[in-house]
């Protein structure tokens, strides 16, 4: 099996193909070795976006033409897939430090900094100590410096100010802080999905 149509660099073969049920509904960012394997399983519907990659397999013994599939940057699927889940209104993504991070811009909310990864701490708003939550609502990104001044304090006992008042994103917000390298066209299709009030429409028009 052999790709053509684009360089194919480690950069370009890191591109994700954003794959959505058959309503379109954003599901999950997946390789195109993956999206190969639903073409075979006949499992898209359809597609839309940007061609990523022609991917060319076996010769046909009878025809003599060579096998060819070609696949854009938002694939659609039939199949089982958690969608009823995802459509329930007390669904809540998983929460890890990663998407928390990218929530948050990589920004200390406390200090206003921008941090790379490694300098950053999931910060507990009220802390677990004090009966508070491992939860989207209840956490923020703080650097480890303000992190470790907060310490088993709420802001208002440690003297510091919230500079942004945490969320739990959608699915579809969710899929978006999941996101490595994000085409204009993925963008456009996943903030068609936003909630019409989300925190994160003023960040991708460039507000800070």
């Amino acid at each position: 099996m052999s790709l053509t149509g684009v360089e194919m660099s480690a950069n370009v073969l890191s591109l994700q193909v954003l794959r959505t049920d058959a309503s379109g509904l954003p599901l999950e960012w997946i390789g195109y070795q993956e999206a190969v394997k639903l073409y075979c399983l006949d499992q898209v519907a359809y597609t839309c976006g940007t061609l990523l990659y022609r991917i060319r397999g076996g010769i046909n013994a009878r025809s003599g033409r060579q096998s060819l599939i070609e696949i854009n940057s938002i694939i659609a699927t039939h199949g089982h897939s958690p969608q009823s889940k995802l459509r329930c209104p007390d669904y809540t993504p998983p929460l890890c430090n990663r998407t928390l991070f990218r929530r948050d811009n990589y920004l200390c909310l406390y200090c206003g900094g921008r941090f790379l990864y490694r300098d950053l701490s999931r910060d507990h708003v009220n802390p677990l100590s004090r009966g508070g939550l491992d939860t989207w609502n209840n956490v923020v990104t703080a650097c480890k410096r303000c992190n470790n001044y907060k310490a088993g304090r709420t802001p208002e006992e440690a003297g510091m100010e919230l500079l942004a008042i945490p969320f739990t994103p959608t699915h579809a917000e969710y899929i978006y802080l999941q996101g490595r390298r994000i085409l204009s066209d993925q963008m456009e299709f996943l903030r068609a999905h936003f909630p019409r009030r989300s925190f994160l429409h003023d960040r991708l028009r460039g507000v800070s």
